[in-house]
């Protein structure tokens, strides 16, 4: 993206008044609807458009009753996406669709609701991308450095909107945000950059929405091309691939082992921060409240991202000892008879499945399967065999996840209700259980939240 076309998009975000923005996609998150009424408050004209009809969209719709808005439901006018001065897409839309490529062969600007909000943004940014791990670490790091710089917001791909904060943010304001692909596909071509950029970590993953692997990496990597050498970039020294990505900003690194590198590592069941070849100790990793290998990554990506923002250390460690997680990822639900219930409905790939089972040092009955997204099970079928007792199938997936499961038994269910019932017949005191989904929800429940709700519902009726 030329920096003429970047500017464009800014100038685009920038001057809504009296302008015919497209909103498409409503939703049902509340970006939708913030963007709706942020742009009706800047005096945009504005037209909601949505694949959704009125009674699937009621809940947004109600939130926005009494504004002057223009309203086409139940499908889409390209017309509309040709003839508008901006288009606010839902990041879900893919990038492909018919009516954002009209919009685009026609000229209109197309940007998001996030994109929006760091158009006018004043102050400084925190930003987290990865495959996995990336809400927990950006929590992480808002709890962190909340506690130490108190005009601090957090958000971004977690829900809600930012948008309803900026009439109090200043130059003083920290932002610390979680950004999908989708969110940086647009950020990347209006030339955006946080001073701070965090990538966890980098495999395969919405390949039903991208156009291929390559198409996901090149979004991934948005978070730090722009950066300039006054900004800093936080890699996984462990990940082949997010190791090598190229930026001008300075580079700090965290994983396990001792390293070179300045950064913050896992080594000798400490959590260690490096700095011009000195080494100094933030806490030890029993002190982590948040089971899992994977987590001693995502504390040290958090704590590597917090000291570079200027919090001291013993801050760091205070937080660090305290933070009991986030729902929905590998959540302790509920302990019956000596079995433990955990709810990881936030796993949606195959990779965060494997991470969960690993975190376990339990027999472990695993509930999994759910919408497909185009990803292969080959590894986790074999991690299946290697780290589970006995597994239960459900949705979409269910087949395509039992073929590549050789050695443990495994049981199709016809919904979660049933797959519970049994996964309670089948536990035996010291064993857990696992919703670990390694799919998407979508061909049962509205999105990963729901999923982990009914899960955590069902176990608490037991």
């Amino acid at each position: 993206m030329s920096e003429r076309s970047a500017q464009r998009l800014w100038d685009a975000a920038l001057s809504l008044r009296g302008k015919r923005v497209v909103v498409a996609g409503l939703g049902l998150f509340g970006g939708g609807v913030a963007a709706t009424r942020f742009l009706v408050e800047e005096g945009a004209d504005v037209l909601v458009t949505d694949t959704k009809s009125e009674s699937e969209l009621a809940t947004s719709l109600n939130a926005l009753d009494g504004l002057n808005i223009d309203y086409k439901l139940c499908g889409h006018d390209r017309q509309d996406f040709e003839l508008a001065d901006l288009i606010v897409a839902n990041p879900a839309i893919p990038f492909r669709s018919e009516f954002l490529q009209a919009a685009v062969s026609s000229g209109v600007p197309v940007t998001t609701e996030i994109a929006l909000f760091f158009a006018r943004f004043p102050g400084k940014t925190i930003a987290v991308t990865g495959t996995s791990g990336k809400t927990t670490t950006t929590t992480l790091i808002g709890h962190i450095v909340a506690n130490a710089i108190p005009d601090t917001i957090v958000g971004g791909n977690m829900g809600g909107s930012l948008l309803d904060s900026l009439a109090t943010c200043s130059g003083h304001t920290t932002a610390v945000v979680e950004l999908s692909s989708f969110q940086l596909r647009y950020l990347d071509a209006m030339r955006w950059r946080p001073e701070i950029g965090v990538v966890t970590n980098f495999s395969p993953n919405h390949l039903d929405i991208h156009d291929d692997l390559d198409d996901y990496r090149a979004c991934k990597q948005g978070l730090i091309v722009h950066q300039s050498a006054k900004d800093v970039a936080i890699l996984n020294r462990d990940d082949d691939e997010v190791s090598g990505w190229q930026t001008r900003a300075r580079r700090l690194a965290f994983g396990f082992g001792q390293q070179e590198a300045d950064g913050v590592e896992v080594v000798d069941g400490r959590i260690d921060y490096r700095q011009d070849g000195a080494t100094r100790t933030i806490c030890g990793v029993e002190d982590l409240l948040i089971p899992g290998k994977h987590n001693q990554a995502n504390a040290s990506a958090a704590a590597c991202a917090a000291l570079s923002a200027g919090v001291s250390m013993g801050e760091v460690a205070e937080v660090l000892a305290t933070f009991e997680g986030v729902e929905h990822r590998l959540e302790r639900c509920r302990e019956v008879n000596g079995v433990v219930f955990y709810n990881d409905s936030i796993a949606t790939s195959p990779e965060r499945t494997v991470v969960a089972l690993e975190a376990l040092e339990r027999p472990c009955i695993l509930i999994a399967g759910g919408s497909d997204k185009g990803l292969g099970y080959a590894t986790l079928g074999a991690e299946i065999d290697r780290l589970a007792k006995h597994v239960l199938l459900i949705g979409d997936t269910g087949a395509k996840i039992a073929e590549a499961i050789g050695l443990v038994t495994v049981e199709e269910m016809p919904d979660l209700t049933a797959a519970v019932r049994r996964a309670h017949d089948l536990a035996v005191a010291g064993d857990a259980v696992l919703l670990s989904p390694a799919s998407a929800s979508f061909d049962m429940f509205a999105n990963f939240e729901e999923r982990g709700r009914v899960f955590k519902t069902l176990v608490a009726k037991i």
